[in-house]
Formats: structure tokens, C-alpha cells, sequence
């Protein structure tokens, strides 16, 4: 059997979720043939990327704007190229505005199959999007256990496959020590300092996440400040840390190109503060307690207010059901009361370490890979 995909993803989560799904069709299929767009982990997994999967990272309503000429040229670029050598599966991963926009473009002119990995959280926000892909989207891939229902309820067949952050490598004990003893950090707490994987992210979050940092220390005056800083805004970090008291150790990607260095770091810090995304599963698979700052834009802001169906946005909240993971989005994230949550998790870690477990076990750690389930997945209805 062979089997042609062309994969969509639009920013480094979907990258993740696309090398997983890559995986495990090449395990099942090894016939299989790769194009698309993604970036590097998916690259590492042989795909060789339309364009820079770095033109679809952009998040909040307001900022997309801007850039709305160039997204409609990129999504027009990526229709023609899926018309031009038809494969057998388009798998769109996440990022719906620009990935729901091709699927309904190539099912108006082609029978291509298409799958949609990551379920639009429908239960949060725009509860119609589920019956408005049903004409172009054939398949879902859901990453959370509730989901499936909200899918199926609009006729599109959903299954849950489970979240490759169940499956990483995790650091070894003699990792995290190691790390610690590399960067000099004695016995006093580590903290781990992560404001986005975004541009915007960081340029919002980073003055509110040094002061926060810095009001923690002067509490913990042993504490130390480690701070990962990812590939595409490594430089940018650098520039906003600049003026942070203490200043904080930055592990750079140069001089990670695996990633240990960072996953030790996730796993060897008593708590972390960390913008809202995909890296709250990253620290519950590590185990670190942690605690949650996010703004967008002031419009993008208000609009959300507005849409939002849910009271809280943390991926081990929701899969919890419950508030164990103290959470500041929007006005809320400010320096005092982020500083005054990270200080109680730090004494009392107890609640959120069972909540990181119970979340790891529902995502699907005990079972197979999630990669690997997705494949299958995909392969039992085409």
C-alpha cells in the first residue's frame, strides 16, 4: 500500500502533532509520502515545507489583521499546490482560521479526504464552528477526552487519539541534577520563567513576568530564575530580559539542539510561570507545579470577554475539571497576585503534582503512543 499526506501545521504545537501523526504512518504504512508545510520537527520527520511555517504563526484577532492579504496568498498557494498533485489524505492540524480555509477551498474543487487534527474548542468558544466545518472536514482527530461528543453531535466523526506530550522523553533524576549543578543553582527554589513561543507573547508578558520574578525572589532570596528560550524568539527574549532583577539564566537553543537541556529544566524547577498554551501539558508531563499568565491585545481582549464560554483557559484545568492551576489572563495578569500564587504553590505543591498526574493519565500516558493512534485513526476510515 502507498499512501500520499499533505500535512498543514501553522505553528510549533501543530509541528509537534504533525511529526507524531508522521511517525506513526510511516510505522503502519511505510509507502508513505510526505508534503506539506511544517516546520522543524516535522521536517526531522522528511517533509520539506511549502513555505515557512513561521507566515501562519499569528495569534489574536488584531493581530492577524495586518497580515491578512498575506495569509490569503499563502492559503491560496497551498490550495493550488494540494489540486496540483491530489493526495490520498489532507491533514490540517489545528490553527482553523487558515487550516478550515483551505479544507473548504479543496472540497469545493476535489474529493480529497480531509482530516482535521485538533478539535476546535467548540466547548470554549464559537460553538458553531463545529457545524460549519461538517461539509469540508470528514475526520477529527480530538487531543482531550470530552470532546468527541461535541464533534459527533455535528455529524463529523471524531476519535480520541490522546497528546503526543504523553510520549516525549522525559529527564532522567542525574538530568535535572546535573542542570542544576551546570548553572550553579544551590538549594534554594528554581523557577522557571516561559513567556510565550510567539513574538507577541513575549513582547506583552515579559515586563509583567520580570516583575513578578523579581517580587518572588525577594521573597525566596536563594531562588533562581531559568528561563528557555525557544528558536524563533530566542533574540527577542534576550532583549526583553535585559533590565530583569536578578537576571535570569537563559538556556539558548544553540546550545540545545535536542532539547535536553530544556527538558531537564522543566522537570528539575519547583514551579514555573508560564503564558497559556500547549507548554502547561509540557510541565504536567515533567511534574512542575505551576502557574499561568496570558494578555492578547486590548480589542482582541474585549471580543474574547464576550465569546468565552468557559472560566478558564489552563489544559490541566480543563482536563481536571478544576482550578488547581491558578490562572491570571488578561487584566488579571499582574505582577502582585502572580507573585503572591507563585509563593503558595512553591510551599504547597501537593494538590497541583496530583492534578499533573491525574491530567497526564486521561491524555492517554498508560496507553499507546498518541502519534501512533492518530495513524490509526486516520487509516480505519479512509
Amino acid at each position: 500500500m502507498s499512501l500520499h499526506v499533505f500535512l498543514i501545521a501553522g505553528e510549533p504545537s501543530g509541528d509537534r502533532l504533525g511529526a507524531a501523526a508522521m511517525r506513526g504512518l510511516r510505522r503502519l504504512v511505510p509507502e508513505v509520502r510526505f508534503s506539506g508545510i511544517g516546520g522543524d520537527e516535522m521536517a526531522r520527520q522528511g517533509l520539506t515545507s511549502l513555505f515557512a511555517m513561521s507566515d501562519l504563526s499569528v495569534m489574536g484577532l488584531t493581530e492577524v489583521l495586518p497580515r491578512l492579504r498575506h495569509l490569503f496568498r499563502r492559503r491560496d498557494q497551498t490550495v493550488e499546490a494540494i489540486l496540483a498533485d491530489p493526495p490520498d489524505v489532507l491533514l490540517t492540524i489545528d490553527s482553523p482560521d487558515f487550516c478550515l480555509r483551505v479544507a473548504k477551498a479543496v472540497r469545493a474543487r476535489a474529493g480529497v479526504r480531509i482530516v482535521h487534527y485538533v478539535a476546535p474548542s467548540v466547548w470554549a468558544w464559537r460553538p458553531g464552528r463545529a457545524a460549519r466545518m461538517a461539509p469540508h472536514v470528514d475526520q477529527v482527530l480530538a487531543l482531550l477526552p470530552f470532546e468527541p461528543p461535541y464533534m459527533e453531535a455535528a455529524g463529523i466523526p471524531c476519535d480520541f487519539v490522546g497528546h503526543p506530550v504523553v510520549s516525549d522523553p522525559q529527564a532522567t533524576a542525574e538530568e535535572e541534577a546535573a542542570l542544576r549543578e551546570e548553572l550553579g543553582i544551590g538549594a534554594g527554589p528554581m523557577i522557571l520563567a516561559l513567556p510565550g513561543s510567539r513574538a507577541g507573547e513575549v513582547a506583552r508578558l515579559a515586563d509583567r513576568f520580570g516583575e513578578t520574578l523579581s517580587r518572588v525572589c525577594a521573597r525566596h532570596p536563594g531562588a533562581r530564575v531559568v528561563l528557555p528560550a525557544g528558536g524563533a524568539v530566542a533574540d527577542l527574549v534576550r532583549e526583553k530580559i535585559a533590565d530583569w532583577v536578578p537576571p535570569p539564566l537563559v538556556l539558548l537553543p544553540r546550545n540545545d539542539p535536542d532539547g535536553a537541556r530544556k527538558r531537564a529544566a522543566l522537570a528539575a524547577a519547583d514551579v514555573a510561570l508560564a503564558a497559556s498554551g500547549t507548554v502547561s501539558l509540557e510541565l504536567a508531563a515533567a511534574g512542575t507545579p505551576m502557574v499561568i499568565g496570558y494578555d492578547s491585545s486590548w480589542t482582541t481582549r474585549q471580543i474574547a470577554k464576550r465569546m468565552l464560554l468557559i472560566d478558564r483557559v489552563c489544559l490541566v484545568n480543563l482536563v481536571t475539571d478544576s482550578h488547581v492551576v491558578p490562572e491570571f489572563i488578561g487584566e488579571a495578569c499582574r505582577p502582585g497576585p502572580m507573585a503572591d500564587a507563585l509563593c503558595a504553590v512553591l510551599e504547597a505543591p501537593g494538590p497541583q503534582r496530583r492534578a499533573l498526574d491525574d491530567t497526564m493519565r486521561q491524555l492517554g500516558r498508560d496507553g499507546e503512543d498518541p502519534g501512533l493512534r492518530a495513524a490509526r485513526a486516520i487509516l480505519s476510515r479512509l
